[in-house]
């Protein structure tokens, strides 16, 4: 490898809020924020959306969105079941 010109490679703590779920590994992503781990030692950290702890693929299970509305206001705008000549 060239030296210099890679980015550092370091642990990292990635927080997933929706599981409430942490993991330690190591990664060239940066942040601003830090954590402070089991180990005492300060890491930063980076909230990510879904995790194996909260997709649903790895659990099994589904989340509800609110959708509510959305095919209503869809049939609405274009019509449902209008034929055109």
């Amino acid at each position: 490898m060239k030296p210099g010109i890679h980015p550092e490679y370091r642990p990292v703590v990635f927080r997933d809020r929706a599981a409430d779920y942490a993991f330690l590994t190591r990664s060239t992503a940066t942040s601003d924020k830090t954590v402070e781990w089991e180990d005492g030692n300060t890491y930063p950290v980076i909230d990510v959306e879904s995790s194996s702890a909260s997709h649903p693929f790895y659990t099994g299970t589904q989340r509800v969105l609110d959708t509510a509305g959305r095919v209503e206001r869809f049939e609405r705008r274009y019509g449902r079941g209008r034929s055109e000549p």
